[in-house]
């Protein structure tokens, strides 16, 4: 389904053809809303100064080439050259009456786009922090594959270093087919802390752990057989968490650490031979152009470090490396906390000055921001540890379950399961999603789980409202199938608001893969929803004044569930069939 902005593009591109010659077909027409019209178009600000021209008289030229007939109505000129254009009601329903508006728009340039998203630690829980890449990673990468991209999931997870050496150490100690060693699948952080502190008050137990480090780095067999184990455990709790999560990473995704362990070497050989590594106090340190200290020094990026061993700089340069070099990739998109933003700034010039980004691959760090609680501060427990994300997710289930126990709906026990999973975990993740993924967040289940305002609930309830009033259409012997078939009547203002949010799917799609940003769909959601109830409250649909009337309504009520359906999951939020 084509985009309404898209429509009206390519006639511009043509009136601009027609007023001005070829060379200003390309020139961006500049479309935005408009509380005044339904779009305006600015285009004749910018070209007025290039043609030495008034933007009024620009806007006139442009008015007179374009041909709108049967799409808007007479565009008017207002202010210093804005041109504003209101659709007519007949091209409306007859765009909506084509169908495929829940469908991406075409694509005719589709790219393979590779996300570095979630990244916990082997034998580590994980908590709060997580869940902003793990949701808004998983956001992004539904979003590219429904506008028809290839993506490439990255799951950068934490499984090389050393503190493999006292993990691996205390897997001996506990044996590795006991229930402690199985642990780490269900309770990782009693493992890690039993090792770590065993690892703090027992010398011997250190001077194993540091020996085991450099056996794992160096390729022992028996070491890395223990490592995989260790991986392997991990693996069963992540994809725990995923599933609770319903995010779409698997064991085909994981691209941790150790996968770039074995070219580490040839990444720093590769940088000095090149002339952009440099040894600056015993270290191997690049220093890409602008980056400076607080004294204005240059400013370096380690990649091996002053003992031989490698860090993140090293890794998430081979890593970005294998990204457009073997992976074929055009953009890479990395769900990484804001901290880390000079980290892979200097990482990106680094790799740019290398010679391993061509012009056409395009880095982007969809910067993350906190988690927070009731005082503002960093969400944790009371004893200031990170918030397990497990628990989290279960308070939210439970929540929801009690909320839904309160409703008049009468689920079945097995209903009331599926239905407050499907809740409570979309209340969190659309909670998430719908701020800006740069900027921190209080975490309020009470605010997340409301039924009302821009929440999960809110759209879900609209979307399991109109299947309802689908079954009750069916039981009253209402033809679903003359009614997919129904002329569509715009004629109340309600009615005719609609359809425009409706048809506004397909442009925030594609702002939201552009810009990196599922807060903007969240947006379009809630306005649609919200759209929905005054057509719902002001147009009566089943007990419409006529029965074409009836049918029309009823259509354009299945269409906005097709919407919200296509939409939410988008965002990886499911809509129940009753709530």
């Amino acid at each position: 389904m084509p985009s309404l902005t898209s429509v009206l593009t390519d006639r511009f591109a043509a009136a601009l053809t027609h007023a001005f010659g070829e060379d200003f077909a390309r020139r961006d027409p500049v479309i935005r809303s408009s509380q005044f019209a339904d779009f305006q178009a600015n285009v004749a600000l910018p070209l007025a100064k290039e043609l030495k021209s008034k933007p009024r008289d620009i806007a006139a030229q442009i008015v007179e080439n374009l041909d709108l007939d049967g799409i808007c109505e007479t565009p008017e000129i207002s202010g210093p050259g804005f041109i504003n254009l209101t659709f007519t009601p007949a091209f409306l329903a007859s765009t909506l009456a084509v169908g495929g508006v829940a469908e991406a728009p075409s694509n005719d340039d589709p790219q393979t786009v590779a996300i570095d998203y979630s990244a916990p630690n082997v034998a580590k829980e994980m908590h709060v922090g997580h869940l902003r890449t793990t949701v808004v990673g998983d956001a992004l990468a539904r979003t590219h594959e429904f506008l028809g991209n290839t993506v490439i999931r990255q799951n950068h997870i934490g499984d090389w270093g050393t503190p493999f050496g006292m993990l691996i150490e205390h897997l001996l100690d506990v044996g590795v087919e006991s229930a402690a060693a199985a642990e780490v699948a269900e309770n990782p952080n009693a493992f890690y802390q039993a090792a770590r502190a065993k690892f703090d008050a027992d010398e011997a137990f250190a001077t194993r752990s540091r020996s085991r480090v450099v056996k794992l780095q160096g390729g022992d067999a028996e070491t890395l057989e223990l490592w995989t184990r260790l991986v392997g455990y991990s693996r069963e709790y992540f994809n725990r968490i995923y599933s609770l999560l319903d995010v779409t990473l698997t064991d085909e995704d994981l691209a941790g650490e150790s996968t770039y362990n074995d070219v580490l070497a040839d990444v720093c050989d590769e940088l000095e031979a090149k002339g952009l590594a440099t040894i600056s106090d015993g270290a191997l340190c690049v220093f890409p152009a602008g980056f400076t200290g607080r004294e204005g020094e240059p400013l370096p990026l380690i990649i091996r470090k002053s003992d031989g061993g490698y860090g993140y700089a090293t890794t998430d340069l081979a890593a970005v490396r294998n990204r457009a070099i073997n992976l074929g990739v055009n953009r890479a998109l990395y769900v990484v906390g804001t901290p880390q933003a000079q980290h892979f700034e200097m990482v990106f010039t680094v790799a740019r000055e290398a010679g391993w980004l061509p012009e056409s691959f395009s880095t982007e760090h969809v910067k993350i921001g906190n988690v927070l609680g009731s005082d503002g501060k960093i969400l944790r427990t009371r004893s200031g540890a990170p918030l397990r994300l497990a628990e989290l997710l279960e308070e939210a289930v439970t929540r929801a379950k009690t909320t839904l126990a309160e409703s008049n709906v009468d689920f079945s026990a097995e209903e009331a399961e599926e239905v407050a999973r499907i809740v409570g975990i979309g209340a969190v993740k659309y909670a998430d999603l719908s701020v800006a993924h740069d900027t921190s967040y209080t975490f309020d289940l009470d605010r997340m789980l409301a039924p009302i305002g821009n929440t999960a609930p809110y759209l879900q309830y609209a979307g399991a409202r109109i299947r309802s009033i689908g079954r009750k259409a069916e039981a009253e012997g209402i033809d679903p199938v003359r009614v997919g078939k129904a002329a569509i009547s715009l004629e109340q203002p309600a009615e005719r608001e609609l359809a425009l949010s409706i048809l506004g799917f397909a442009d925030v799609l594609t702002e939201v893969a552009a810009g990196s940003a599922p807060h903007r769909l969240c947006t379009y959601l809630f306005d649609l929803a919200q759209d929905f109830t005054s057509f719902y409250e002001q147009c009566p649909v089943l007990i419409a004044e006529t029965e074409e009337l009836r049918d029309s309504r009823l259509r354009l009520s299945l269409i906005v569930l097709e919407v919200l359906e296509a939409g939410l999951g988008v965002l990886g939020i499911r809509v129940p069939e009753r709530m």
